[in-house]
Parts: C-alpha cells; sequence; structure tokens
C-alpha cells in the first residue's frame, strides 16, 4: 500500500496538469519553448503515474480496470469486477 503522501502528492499533481493544459497547448503551438520552461515541472502530463485506485500501488496497473494487478485479482476472485471470471481449461 502507497504511502498517504504518495497518493496526495499525485493528486495535486494531477490537479496541476488540468490547471496549466490550456497554456501549455497554446505554448506548444506557438512554438514559446520559453514559456514552456517558466511553467511549473509538475504542469507536464509526463510527471503523471498511473496508480491503483485502491491501494496506489504505481506497478502492474491495468488501464481498462484502474487497479493493480495484486487487487484486480482479488476482485475478480470475490466476483467484484462484472464480466471478468477466472480462465480455467
Amino acid at each position: 500500500m502507497a504511502k498517504e503522501s504518495m497518493k496526495a502528492r499525485e493528486v495535486k499533481r494531477a490537479k496541476t496538469v488540468a490547471k496549466y493544459a490550456d497554456k501549455r497547448a497554446a505554448l506548444k503551438l506557438a512554438g514559446d519553448y520559453v514559456g514552456l520552461q517558466k511553467l511549473p515541472k509538475d504542469a507536464s502530463p509526463t510527471r503523471l503515474r498511473n496508480r491503483c485506485k485502491i491501494t496506489g500501488r504505481p506497478r502492474g496497473y491495468m488501464r481498462q480496470f484502474g487497479l493493480s494487478r495484486n487487487m484486480f485479482r482479488e476482485m475478480a476472485n470475490f466476483g467484484l469486477i462484472p464480466g471478468v471470471k477466472k480462465a480455467s481449461w
């Protein structure tokens, strides 16, 4: 389980990216790279990290479900994810 501070930092980064998205796009379109450098570092979307919605785990993330592999397996085994069942052959 990720520390609460890491989860909070990620949420803060997401807000910063959303706040500067229009300004960043306009600067990119104009080719103003000096202006882009003056924006905060966290305004860049590449600094965002996909994290599990439940545990905050950054690795083994499944985009389709927004969960880490561990939580996905646990929830699928308990039947909490509709349309997902364990494969057996």
